[in-house]
């Protein structure tokens, strides 16, 4: 409702129902009928059982995670990335060897990280250790001769400055997907041998009951917990 510019009134009013009625849903004391709540799903541009989860099956669930996909990363809309990071109220989580391309293509991004970091939100980073072989085997897979090295330290120098602000730790782990994430929101980056990550598919996840959103979450968690800490900080 705060994304549409809706307050409580205006929405019953384009729904056609009691401003009561709307107090009552975003209470939990009630749930609207199926005509209604497709109705108020189109007037808020969002899927019912993300807005009301316990009103559908378990397997609408499961698919209403499921927001986009898209067959590269560079195909995801270039808006995206900054306005789900403005939106992050508790948690940024972001996973990848690198992901220079954050910081090189979104000229916001590193002023915005700093502006909700300062406002309370946990960022934690997970870039890859130089010192790893993980990194150096990717290096080889990719036949860049060091350039993974070599973007890792590149995105250090725009992180860095942020040290005091948000957490940063560097990972020795093979890895499977790049993971960013923003509160209840994931961008999944799936890699495969030999191609960049730019050129492999993405997937926009929204978590509802978790079926997809907690497996990467429990990922991003353990790899996090095997990281050692960026220059050595607690």
């Amino acid at each position: 409702m705060l994304r549409r510019g809706l307050d409580p009134a205006a929405l019953a009013d384009q729904a056609g129902v009691s401003t009561k009625s709307v107090e009552r849903w975003l209470s939990e004391k009630s749930v609207p009928y199926p005509s209604t709540r497709y109705r108020v799903a189109a007037i808020l541009q969002e899927d019912e059982s993300y807005l009301w989860p316990g009103a559908v099956n378990k397997a609408s669930l499961t698919g209403a995670e499921l927001v986009s996909t898209w067959p590269r990363r560079q195909d995801v809309p270039k808006h995206l990335w900054t306005e789900l990071l403005r939106q992050a109220e508790r948690n940024v989580d972001y996973l990848a060897y690198a992901g220079l391309f954050l910081t090189e293509e979104h000229p916001d991004w590193i002023p915005v990280l700093q502006q909700r970091a300062a406002a309370g939100v946990r960022v934690r980073l997970l870039v890859g250790d130089p010192e790893g072989a993980q990194l150096a085997a990717r290096d080889g897979e990719k036949r860049i001769g060091g350039g993974v090295a070599g973007r890792v330290s590149a995105v250090l120098s725009y992180y860095r400055p942020l040290a005091g602000l948000i957490d940063i730790r560097l990972h020795d782990t093979p890895l499977y997907n790049s993971i960013y994430r923003f509160d209840d929101e994931m961008i999944v980056n799936s890699h495969v041998y030999g191609i960049l990550a730019a050129h492999t598919p993405t997937t926009h996840i929204r978590r509802v009951d978790g079926a997809y959103f907690n497996t990467y979450l429990e990922s991003f968690e353990r790899v996090w917990a095997s990281a050692r800490p960026l220059d050595g900080e607690v």
